[in-house]
């Protein structure tokens, strides 16, 4: 019987900048809570309480959110990486506080208990598997009855749509056998256990429950809105009359929503916050606790952090704004076509807005081109055209 989990949540997730300076990746908020928190909370659906959460970057962040667990019917302990040497370091900073069969998870996905169950029912040792439309950015598994015979990491070619999804159940042994490997410098798991498959008889699980990662930061948009599409409904600050809402939509302690707004769901709006009057939010949106949103403006399929303001007539789409950032009024973030980059990476997208690190300032009149990335703290003039991406700290007049 699995007692005991290990959730891997100690990196940075660097692909994920801007919104990785001031906190792990695995503390960004989708839907109502951190990606971390939903981790926590589908290992607890299915009576797996005690908990070794293994920290490093930002770790503060995550000690403070979870503190011993109790809050969320769990027991948590932590271990340290002080330095993020890979996956397989990270299992066996986590090794003096396990003793007995355990799962392994990363704590960036987004899961629900169904995902975890199917691990809990399988044999050990385990992977659990998902189909993906985009396996290349994976590592695809090829199994023969049910036994793992390659894991290919981030192939270029056609070889399969099967994907590992970094969840695993393992007894003590493996602990040996990672320590073995990572003598000789290999430091992720996956690459663990593309030396021993001859010798481990690893079992792939397929499930059927929901796993989402976030790679790059407009992933985080189809995050959250699948993390929405799992709330129901409550208010729990003052709707003035005259406003109207459909669907299901959240609404925190102590804020107020004016007359003349329309609200259609799935929204979650947190608490202290001032919406309108006269805003319109559409589906797929999350608005952070302490927000102002100010008369006449629009947001649709966006997350929006704490502490975000945006003045009159402003109008947002598709696009992630973090803490503390200030849109002047009439400034926009429209959606589109786009092709960004990312680190030596570039990419072309559908559909996106802009990328907005935290406490950067937007003046009135300006408009952030669909795909823009802009870091934090940067500080843009007013009817500016911003048409790259900024670096931290970037002032453009």
């Amino acid at each position: 019987m699995i007692l005991k989990a290990v959730v891997l949540a100690a990196g940075e997730g660097t692909r994920l900048r801007p919104f990785t300076v001031s906190r792990p990746k695995v503390m960004i908020p989708v839907g109502r809570r951190p990606i971390l928190e939903h981790v926590v909370r589908s290992l607890v659906e299915n009576g797996i309480t005690n908990i070794v959460l293994v920290v490093g970057y930002r770790k503060e962040r995550i000690m403070t959110h979870f503190e011993d667990g109790k809050r969320f019917g769990a027991n948590i302990e932590y271990a340290f990486q002080d330095k993020q040497l890979g996956t397989a370091h990270a299992l066996l900073v986590a090794s003096d506080l396990i003793d007995e069969d355990f799962l392994v998870l990363a704590g960036d996905n987004v899961i629900d208990g169904r995902a975890v169950s199917d691990l809990l029912h399988g044999e050990t040792p385990a992977m659990l598997v998902t189909k993906s439309e985009i396996p290349s950015k994976y590592g695809v598994v090829r199994a023969n009855r049910g036994v793992v015979e390659s894991i290919v990491e981030k192939p270029e070619n056609d070889v399969g749509n099967i994907i590992n999804t970094g969840m695993y159940r393992f007894d003590t042994g493996i602990l040996d056998i990672v320590r073995g490997v990572t003598r000789e410098g290999e430091m992720g798991i996956t690459t663990v256990l593309q030396r021993m498959l001859p010798e481990l008889d690893l079992r792939a699980i397929q499930t059927g429950g929901r796993w989402m990662d976030a790679v790059y930061p407009w992933d985080l948009i189809g995050l959250n809105a699948v993390a929405l599409g799992t709330q129901g409904s409550r208010t729990g600050g003052t709707v003035e009359s005259g406003v109207i809402i459909r669907g299901p939509v959240e609404i925190g302690d102590g804020t107020r929503i004016r007359s003349g707004s329309y609200i259609q769901g799935p929204v979650f709006i947190g608490e202290g916050c001032e919406i309108g009057p006269n805003v319109t939010i559409f589906p797929s949106t999350r608005i952070g606790n302490g927000s102002q949103i100010e008369p006449f403006t629009f947001v649709s399929q966006s997350l929006l952090m704490d502490n975000v303001r945006l003045g009159s007539h402003v109008s947002v789409y598709h696009s992630v704004i973090d803490d503390g950032v200030v849109l002047g009024p009439g400034s926009s973030v429209p959606s589109g076509e786009a092709i960004t980059q990312v680190e030596r990476e570039m990419f072309r997208l559908d559909r996106i807005g802009a990328l907005v690190g935290e406490n950067t300032t937007v003046g009135a009149g300006s408009v952030l081109s669909p795909g823009c990335i802009i870091g934090s703290g940067c500080r843009i003039g007013s009817n500016v055209i911003v048409r790259d991406n900024l670096d931290n700290r970037s002032v453009v007049y």
